[in-house]
């Protein structure tokens, strides 16, 4: 597939962008951008801003804010670019940051040299006023929220020197620019909570690709006490433990309103193993499932034989029966299929290629990790955006004929890792979350699905479109995003 010609400037918005005198006003807050200086309510942000550093205005017909864009202009065009936006001293700042490629936290500093690669959010503490005066003659607390921009994606580091850097970059060598107008959205107020929604409100209106959570209609697990199979039984999850484990819930006065099977319910396989009936048999140990790739649809021999070949459907009808308790049940599943994708050439399946991860150099300073490591040395079998639709249409068409109510989407950042040929990454994980929004959709009530391995910004500013995607953590307990 052809990746396609980035739209450089769209002005969609009705953006309007100036160099270096500039000020973003919508009272009480104003940021100004003179003399090398970016400053709110007259107090200083950043100093030593550089000269190709812009600022930009955006209106939209949804929300008024106390914000602007910050962008920059490049010598040279290219797919990824770091550049300084200014240098951050003596401000105590509070941040997200991803320290794995799956998972990201907290961390706080007070000068731009204390920003971590990856930085995904940074917020600066307010000052007080003086006493009696108005609040707003303090400083106020200050967003700085790396955002999208056509094909690249933001995110935020620094150097040695304080100053504050944004790297941009689409994921393909042949999508490529220079000059970018809104990758960083500044917001200013004196309550932080609601800051940050004014500020989502904002982005969500300038780029139109996702929704926010009072927009959707959240699913029915958030009002349960659920109970996910992993930590239980890992890959060796089957039916027969699934049904103690929910009895001794219940016999301990903890009935679950909901279940969650997760890994180890798909037919997986490496790609030397036969495609036989006991798929995924011996890949039930740390690391061994990562390799492995999606062979079936259809559930694995552990459930397709409950009973003699009720298969899942009837493992789950007869589990609703057994304990009125239990409302809901989902099934886990990778992004794209499984830990390795979808093996090529197998009839059933849709056309996949494997492709060799490589990661960015954000993604390189990262905490080593086992799941990134399997997977950049076996690949991913990626099966193509124009087709990603016949991926979800058979794997979920299965689990709603089965009574499965709803998924847990796994393994979701691998997309900016195998995006060279398909666009960039952006592009790439529009396709897939669109492929995904329109299946959950139809066999899914719209809203019967949990998002785990998420904690990108491409995600969070692509992937919630129509849905209540939320998070799982180690108490595998779903959170929604704003």
């Amino acid at each position: 597939m052809s990746p396609p010609n980035p739209t450089l400037n769209s002005n969609k918005n009705n953006i309007t962008t100036t160099k270096h005198l500039n000020s973003c006003s919508n009272s009480p807050f104003t940021f100004t951008l003179s003399e090398s200086t970016l400053k709110v309510n007259n107090h200083i942000i950043l100093s030593d801003v550089p000269k190709n550093i812009t600022t930009t205005t955006t209106s939209t017909t949804t929300t008024t804010t106390n914000g602007c864009f910050l962008g920059f202009k490049a010598t040279d065009s290219k797919s990824r670019h770091v550049a300084p936006i200014g240098k951050l001293k003596n401000i105590n700042f509070t941040s997200i940051f991803r320290f794995k490629v799956w998972w990201s936290t907290l961390w706080t500093g007070s000068n731009g040299k204390d920003i971590e690669t990856e930085t995904q959010f940074l917020m600066l503490q307010n000052s007080d006023p003086n006493p009696g005066s108005d609040p707003n003659t303090g400083r106020p607390y200050v967003l700085f929220l790396p955002i999208i921009e056509g094909p690249f994606r933001a995110s935020l580091q620094s150097d040695e020197n304080d100053n504050v850097l944004v790297c941009v970059e689409s994921g393909s060598t042949s999508i490529t620019k220079s000059q970018y107008d809104t990758v960083v959205y500044l917001h200013a107020g004196n309550d932080p909570f609601k800051l940050v929604k004014e500020a989502m409100k904002t982005v969500r209106g300038h780029l139109g690709t996702f929704k926010l959570l009072e927009e959707k209609t959240v699913p029915g697990i958030v009002e349960k006490f659920g109970w996910c199979t992993w930590d239980a039984f890992y890959l060796k999850v089957h039916p027969q433990g699934i049904w103690e484990g929910v009895k001794n819930l219940t016999n301990g006065g903890c009935p679950p309103g909901f279940v969650l099977i997760d890994d180890g319910w798909q037919s997986i396989a490496h790609d030397d193993d036969p495609i036989n009936t006991n798929d995924g048999i011996n890949r039930t140990d740390a690391g061994e499932q990562m390799p492995c790739r999606l062979i079936k649809f259809e559930e694995n021999y552990k459930f397709k034989d409950y009973k003699n070949g009720l298969g899942l459907g009837g493992f789950v009808k007869e589990l609703k029966k057994d304990f009125e308790s239990v409302e809901y049940v989902y099934v886990w599943h990778a992004l794209c299929g499984y830990w390795g994708g979808i093996r090529p050439g197998v009839e059933g399946l849709p056309e996949a290629t494997v492709e060799k991860p490589k990661l960015t150099v954000g993604l390189e300073t990262t905490m080593e990790d086992l799941a990134v490591d399997k997977i950049v040395n076996n690949g991913v079998g990626l099966v193509p955006p124009h087709l990603v639709e016949q991926m979800y249409e058979g794997l979920h068409s299965l689990l709603e004929d089965s009574g499965i109510d709803g998924v847990k989407v796994d393994v979701i950042h691998l997309l900016e890792m195998v995006c060279e040929k398909y666009g960039g990454r952006v592009d790439l994980a529009k396709a897939y979350y669109k492929a995904l929004t329109t299946s959950v959709k139809k066999h899914f009530n719209g809203n019967g699905v949990i998002a785990s391995m998420e904690h990108c910004n491409d995600f969070m500013l692509l992937g919630t479109e129509a849905i209540s995607l939320g998070r799982v953590g180690m108490s595998h307990k779903p959170t929604f995003l704003p």
